[in-house]
């Protein structure tokens, strides 16, 4: 495998073969550069897992037998005098944005949103899976390390993980493993997508691949759809600190397979959903942002899903917000229509976890 090791731009023996401004370089060794450009520091700072409660939720730090790290964010456990749920509660499984090529859900970018979001969502957990990036691992790496946190649940729903974490025991006696939401940012909406259509294709009709888990339902939040015929608003929306013109065009180049572009079945609205046209999916959450570089490919999804028959809820968020404007937390606590909308978002995932 090429390494991942920063390369020292003083070294004569490698060039620049593909640089995304400000946020990555590949060299012609197959090194990657990850940069963080100007702007970008607080969203990258690496928040470490936490045990003692704050604002009602700790995090935790997890590798499973099944060769994937994750993240768990749980709701604080009540006092030792309260009584406990006796209901059990759905758990996500988020999947994080980045063009397949950037990003940990430990960087302060999603803490920021998913902590809280387990406090306020009636949930057991949040799980966040930490993906293998492209260039280095190019889909269908991310896909198959989605797929494998998804066994590792039904592993530990079946109590076949053997010695659990603190932690992963809580997860085990309080989820509802038959109500387990796929969540994703960007590229991460792509990937609840083709992470549910992986887990249909592999289904035999009776449930048998993941047994006791069942997907109850999937959230794309401004997923990474993209053609490569530039859409209406990829030409008429301003780019934003998360998503310009240069890193449409050039991540999600770098993340699919060697010899594919934007039209392919990972990225094109089209071609993912004439995928599933005979698969059994999940229902779909699809949260769209008016001013989002990729707002239409994102709305001729939904569309197209809905031409092969399958059950897909579009939501707008209205008004000058941007890709993932809910991810910027800086603009979420001074601008008060993020804040507006944020809220909005989030009461919107509540009533779609609710009906499922």
């Amino acid at each position: 495998m090429p390494s991942t090791t920063t390369a020292p731009e003083t070294d004569p023996s490698k060039t620049v073969v593909e640089e995304v401004t400000g946020w990555l370089r590949l060299y012609s060794d197959g090194t990657v550069e990850r940069l963080t450009p100007p702007g970008a520091e607080p969203f990258t700072v690496i928040v470490p897992p936490y045990t003692e409660p704050r604002n009602g939720v700790t995090v935790h730090d997890v590798t499973t037998a099944r060769g994937v790290d994750v993240r768990l964010y749980l709701p604080a456990e009540p006092p030792a005098a309260a009584p406990r749920p006796r209901r059990r509660r759905p758990l996500l499984l988020h999947l994080h944005g980045g063009g397949f090529c950037l990003s940990r859900p430990s960087w302060a970018l999603y803490h920021n949103f998913y902590a809280p979001l387990a406090a306020k969502l009636d949930v057991a957990g949040i799980v966040s899976v930490f993906l293998p990036l492209a260039p280095e691992y190019r889909l269908p790496a991310a896909i198959d390390a989605g797929h494998a946190a998804l066994l590792w649940l039904r592993d530990v729903a079946c109590g076949d993980e053997g010695n659990l974490d603190p932690a992963v025991e809580r997860l085990r006696d309080e989820a509802d493993f038959s109500r387990v939401f796929l969540i994703g940012d960007s590229s991460g909406g792509n990937l609840v997508h083709l992470v549910a259509a992986h887990a249909a294709a592999k289904d035999d009709g009776a449930g048998a691949d993941l047994h006791a888990v069942r997907l109850a339902g999937g959230v794309l939040l401004n997923p990474g759809f993209a053609r490569e015929e530039k859409s209406r608003s990829e030409l008429e929306n301003p780019p934003s600190l998360f998503l310009t013109e240069d890193m449409v065009d050039k991540l999600l180049a770098l993340g699919v397979p060697l010899g594919m572009n934007k039209d392919s079945p990972y990225t094109s609205p089209s071609l993912v959903a004439e995928a599933v046209a005979r698969l059994h999916m999940p229902p779909m959450l699809l949260v769209v942002a008016e001013k989002d570089l990729l707002h239409d490919p994102q709305v001729e999804y939904g569309e197209a899903m809905a031409r092969v028959g399958k059950t897909v809820e579009t939501v707008v968020s209205r008004g000058a917000v941007a890709h993932v404007f809910y991810l910027n937390f800086f603009a979420v606590e001074s601008d008060p229509l993020t804040a507006e909308r944020t809220r909005e978002l989030i009461d919107t995932i509540k009533t779609f976890i609710d009906r499922y």
